[in-house]
């Protein structure tokens, strides 16, 4: 479906074998934070226990139609929705969402939908050895925000040779 869209790279395979791994350590409600084509809540839907629920909000009316049909055999619910749509379902254990994103979206709001011990997994960065995070010769504020805030137990993980996640797990 991904390539059919146009996208060349949904979720990586690297970054879909961590998110089934942590998925695979929570338990009530994970969520995704734009659906895309399906692949990031695939990956959360095949760690998750069984009880767990794995819901996804698309904004995209086509993407989000295409991916509700898809899964429609499946244990996930897929909201056509903004992002924000999802507080009527939170807490949630674990949220995951491309940096791009997340960027325009009020960190603060995200924060709340968070229980506490709950997980939030930021893709898509560019690894970087140097600290502060630097992004394209400027500081990564958005990196260095959640690898920063005191509420969260953070880090960030180089997943391949070009690409890292942020997980920050709240105190």
């Amino acid at each position: 479906m991904s390539l059919e869209r146009g996208y060349v790279q949904a979720s990586r395979t690297e970054t879909g074998r961590l998110l089934a791994a942590l998925a695979a350590t929570r338990t009530g409600t994970i969520a995704e934070c734009g659906t895309g084509c399906g692949v990031g809540a695939a990956w959360l839907r095949s760690g998750a226990p069984k009880k767990t629920r794995v819901i996804t909000a698309e904004l995209d009316p086509e993407l989000a139609h295409g991916v509700m049909d898809m899964f429609a055999g499946d244990d996930i619910d897929v909201m056509h929705a903004d992002w924000s749509s999802l507080s009527e379902h939170a807490p949630f254990s674990l949220i995951f969402m491309d940096a791009t994103s997340a960027k325009g979206w009020p960190r603060e709001k995200i924060v709340e939908l968070l229980e506490e011990g709950g997980m939030i997994v930021l893709d898509d960065f560019t690894p970087c050895p140097t600290w502060p995070p630097v992004e394209g010769g400027r500081v990564d504020s958005l990196r260095l925000d959640w690898l920063s805030d005191e509420r969260f137990t953070s880090v960030d993980v180089m997943v391949a040779e070009d690409t890292s996640v942020v997980i920050a797990v709240k105190k």
